[in-house]
């Protein structure tokens, strides 16, 4: 499974505003967190567009975010950056060189990906951005008792 940079900068940048106390530029975000400018602009446009972030223009402005952090669903969040893993259009993206995949009628890999799709999503719906803000191993530690998991 692979994490598309947009989502790992969007939940970065999301992390940055939600710890500041006032709002965020871009040109902090992009030092704060060695994300080019252009990179910072265009995800904080799509944060944004989806109701995450708002800004507010000015000396004093920057972005901050639309809602508390414990009403920021990681699953809509997620979604909002990219296509999850396993999607409507997902069977086109692999039809090798046809236009239609061989086996788009009878596919048994297709039950894989989406079980391991709403697998993810039964994770995803259960965090809020908020689950997110702290030291690390304090998190690491929190996300181990939720899911009865050892990592």
């Amino acid at each position: 499974m692979k994490i598309a940079a947009q989502e790992e900068f969007g939940l970065r940048i999301m992390l940055r505003i939600a710890q500041s106390k006032q709002g965020v530029s871009i040109n902090d975000i992009s030092l704060r967190e060695g994300i080019t400018k252009p990179n910072v602009a265009k995800i904080c446009r799509v944060l944004r567009i989806a109701g995450f972030i708002a800004s507010e223009k000015g000396h004093t402005g920057g972005y901050q975010l639309a809602k508390s952090p414990f009403d920021i669903n990681m699953k809509d969040l997620l979604s909002s950056l990219d296509k999850p893993m396993y999607h409507k259009e997902f069977c086109t993206r692999f039809s090798g060189e046809s236009e239609l995949c061989t086996n788009s009628v009878d596919c048994s890999v297709r039950s894989l990906w989406a079980l391991l799709q709403f697998r993810v999503d039964e994770v995803l719906v259960k965090l809020t951005l908020a689950d997110f803000l702290g030291k690390e191993e304090k998190i690491k530690t929190d996300l181990c008792n939720s899911f009865n998991v050892t990592l």
